[in-house]
Formats: structure tokens, sequence, C-alpha cells
């Protein structure tokens, strides 16, 4: 019997796991992929590493900025450019906009695993099933037919996959305004594009970000090489509209989607050389953008033992959202459990005494 279980590694997950765990509570973390992060990701491929998922962190919050200059103290982030262009589609312009932009040499996923130290984690097998027992724990199935059994049960995962998990529980145990605001939650899907070039491609673009204002078919466009501290072959990734995700949600062979985008970024980026890449891959987020958030830090049900949802689909968006949400669920979690949350010591105090970025995996 473990105090909570987290499903989904993402911010999120990792945050609340975290503050539930300096509070003292046995915490579980259970993530279906290889890896940590969620949509902060990173594929390492033919000798580099691209970032496909969130490809820079900007300060906003007091909050976030706290974290950022916690990662940046550790060497995990550095700034990457002051500077995001914009494509205006009308009229082919390129101009400038100031936004101050972070990102990891290592690859965005070193974020998370940074804040999955010394948490218990268990990879690779996707929860199929959530029951509430006789014997009064929350008891969940893997793929594998493993089971784990928890007091408490944090879900930060897309919210239509949380729904698809815990809609079998039924009205009468999450409660209907619960499920009504769960299912109400859509999201705009993405496409990336991770492709490399010869060490020759020129011209090489002055700028490290770019984003395609109105685009029917493009979202946007990075010099990922850039973020790397050695030099290394031209690599970028491209994303694309919500639109033009959206017609390929089905598609199973992505690779014509994604040779058609950098054929697309030649074009309206007049570099000829984008459309031919020594490697390309293809990768599509289902759930890559909330278009529909709740105006919840996070969304607990009114069930006999505590089942709190969070994500950045609740109360905003991106990795701020997802990390006030986490510490919102967190709260929420220790609230219904009986209050061992210290308020003198907070959830950043707490990370500051992380030293590196090592983890250890449960297979």
């Amino acid at each position: 019997m473990t105090d909570v279980i987290v499903i989904g590694a993402g911010i999120s997950g990792l945050v609340c796991a975290q503050r539930l765990r300096q509070a003292g509570y046995s915490v579980l973390v259970l993530e279906k992929s290889r890896g940590v992060g969620g949509r902060v990701a990173t594929r390492r491929l033919y000798g580099t590493c691209a970032d496909h998922g969130a490809c820079y962190l900007k300060p906003k919050g007091e909050l976030f900025n706290q974290l950022i200059e916690i990662l940046r103290d550790r060497h995990i982030i550095q700034l990457w450019t002051d500077t995001v262009y914009q494509h205006q589609s009308t009229t082919g312009l390129i101009v400038q906009s100031s936004a101050t932009c972070y990102t990891a040499p290592d690859g965005m996923s070193a974020i998370a695993k940074f804040l999955v130290q010394k948490l218990n984690l268990h990879i690779t097998n996707r929860v199929v099933k959530v029951n509430l027992t006789s014997e009064n724990s929350w008891c969940l199935t893997l793929e594998n037919n493993e089971q784990f059994h928890a007091k408490a049960l944090l879900i930060a995962i897309p919210a239509p996959q949380a729904a698809d998990l815990l809609t079998p529980l039924g009205e009468n145990l999450l409660g209907t305004e619960f499920l009504k605001n769960l299912q109400s939650v859509e999201f705009n899907p993405c496409i990336s594009v991770m492709a490399g070039f010869p060490h020759n491609s020129q011209p090489l673009p002055h700028w490290q970000a770019l984003t395609f204002n109105d685009h029917p078919d493009l979202g946007w466009i990075g010099l990922d090489s850039s973020k790397r501290l050695q030099l290394e072959k031209p690599h970028f990734v491209v994303q694309s509209s919500a639109n033009f995700a959206q017609q390929h949600l089905d598609t199973e062979d992505l690779q014509p989607v994604g040779n058609y985008m950098l054929k697309k970024a030649a074009a309206y980026l007049d570099l000829s050389w984008l459309e031919n890449p020594e490697w390309a891959t293809v990768h599509r987020w289902r759930y890559a953008f909330p278009r529909t958030p709740l105006d919840v830090a996070c969304l607990p049900a009114q069930t006999p033992l505590p089942l709190v949802c969070s994500g950045d689909w609740c109360g905003g968006s991106l990795i701020e959202g997802a990390m006030l949400s986490g510490l919102a669920a967190a709260q929420e979690i220790d609230g219904q459990m009986g209050n061992q949350l210290s308020a003198d010591r907070d959830f950043l105090d707490f990370v500051r005494e992380f030293s590196t970025n090592s983890y250890t995996i449960d297979n």
C-alpha cells in the first residue's frame, strides 16, 4: 500500500509527487513511456538530440521565475535567445519581438530528469483500469496485469486520456460535475519534424526561433542545433499549425507529411536546402496544447478517497501552468489526507537541495 500514486511523469505529476514526498508521504509515479517529462521531450538521434515538444522556457510568474533560477544555478538550462521572430504570411516579412527564452543544452527532458530525483518511478507500462476496492483503497491495474494500491490518486495526464481511464468508475462515484468538467477539455494537436542537414548548408538563418503567424500549415521553427554546447551540423525542429495536424491526426505514415512541412518552410523562408535533409524524423502530439482549459488549478473528484486531476489544462497552459497545477494538486491531496505539508519549507526550497540530474528508473 502506497500513500499516493501519481499517473504521469510530466512536469505536473513530478512537481506534485515531489511536494508530497517532501511532506513525508510515500509516493509512486507510474509512467507509460520510457522516460520522463511528457511534452517536455527530447529525442536522441543521429549523434545529437532535438527538442520536439516544448522547445524553451519563458519566464512569467514569480514562482516559475524562481524555478528557472534554480535550473540555471544547476547548469541545467541557459539563455538561448532574447528574440523570437515572427513570419507574416501575408507580407512574408520577418519581424522580431523581445522574448527571453531559456533552453537545456542536454535537451529539455533534462528539466524533468532533475525533478524526478529521489522519486519512486515505474515506467513503460500503461495504467488500464482504476477501481475503488472494498478494502478502501485505489487499485490500479497495468497493461501487464500488475496491480498497485494507494490511499490517494493523482491523474496527471491530458484530460481526454484521464476521462477514458476514469469514466468507467461512473457518475455515482466521481460526481456528475467532475466528469462534465473533465470531458469538456479539448486539445489542439501538433506535428513535429526533426531534420538534420550537412555542414555546408548555407545560408544559415540569423534567427534561432521563428513563429509563423496565421500560416495554414506551419506553426513554429527553431534552429535546434544552436542550443547545443558543441558545434554541430545544423538541425531544425519544425512544428505544424493545429489545423494541419488535425488533418493528419490518423495518418499512419507521417514521413511524407514531414517532408511536405520542410518543403513549405523552405519556400516561405527562402532556404531551399531545408527540403533536402540528411535525416528527418516526425512525431505526432495528439494532445499538444489545451484549447479549452479549465479555470481551476486542479480538478478534485468527490470520492471517498482522494482523487485529483492536474496538468497544464488546469488554470493555464505550458510548463508554468503544469507546475502550478501540480502544486495545487499536492495541496488538495494533503488537505484530504492529514495536512502534513509544512508552511515554513516550500517546494522550491526543497528542490534547491537537489545537486544533480541523475535518477533511477524501475522497469
